[in-house]
């Protein structure tokens, strides 16, 4: 049996909701409520002493990091397969999820944070605040979430997510002008992986990242008609964080487009 320890607007938490969607497996969910801090309390600290989101525990194996997961669901369960058949586009699809795990996700929680998420954690109050911080046990994740809460978008590390978006989307824009889907003929792992991105950027009000890059829309456009992002994405949306997303960055498009201009 396949469980699922994860939360609805996780992008780590989406990208495997996407991977189990694809291939039709069937799991059982845990959702729980990262505001409340449950991915701190002991219980699930036994299983991920990250504390973040997802778990994956399959018949009593405990899997972390979601690109770790995926690639586990995929050697598990190899139909169908989402990893592509020659070496060298595997290749080029690992070099894409590497990139995830080595400065995307990290811009992504800052832009998510600084714009909007950060208002929801204010609102807890400081001394709140500071205790959830101690419990983070990444330093550096920890310095950069309290910086982005409690600056906004005049963090030292809002312009430097912004610019690493911008270089992302541009590098996507060419690999797309080669083919349908980021590593090749085929969808696979990577596109799996950066539909949520793409999808907080949209919730983010900063689709215009695009507009000059048309590559990039329509292989985002052929991602949401796929099972795999209308249940692992479109299914688990919660209204309450898009309408503050929606609001929230609608207010700060013009600093954002000013450093794009700026790079």
């Amino acid at each position: 049996m396949i469980e699922l320890y994860h939360n609805d607007m996780s992008v780590c938490a989406q990208k495997v909701r996407f991977a189990l969607a694809e291939k039709g497996l069937k799991w059982e969910s845990h959702h729980l409520d990262l505001r409340a801090s449950d991915q701190q309390k002991p219980e699930y600290l036994k299983l991920n002493p990250n504390a973040v989101v997802p778990t994956l525990v399959d018949d009593g194996a405990v899997i972390i990091e979601s690109t770790v997961i995926n690639e586990y669901l995929d050697d598990a369960y190899p139909e169908p397969r989402l990893r592509p058949v020659d070496s060298r586009s595997r290749a080029r699809m690992r070099l894409w999820t590497k990139q995830l795990d080595e400065g995307v996700h990290a811009a992504t929680s800052v832009l998510s944070t600084a714009i909007a998420f950060r208002h929801q954690k204010l609102a807890r109050g400081m001394e709140e605040l500071e205790k959830f911080h101690k419990q983070m046990p990444d330093p550096a994740k920890r310095e950069r979430s309290w910086d982005t809460i409690t600056k906004g978008v005049d963090s030292i590390y809002f312009a430097g997510a912004v610019k690493r978006f911008d270089r992302l989307l541009a590098d996507m824009e060419a690999a797309l002008s080669q083919g349908p889907w980021l590593a090749g003929k085929e969808c696979s792992l990577a596109d799996i992986g950066y539909a949520p991105y793409m999808a907080r950027l949209e919730h983010l009000q900063l689709q215009f990242l695009w507009d000059r890059r048309p590559h990039v829309p329509a292989w985002f456009d052929r991602l949401k008609e796929r099972r795999g992002y209308k249940e692992g994405i479109g299914g688990w949306l919660n209204g309450s964080y898009l309408s503050l997303m929606k609001e929230k960055g609608a207010e700060v498009q013009s600093r954002v487009k000013a450093i794009v201009a700026s790079a």
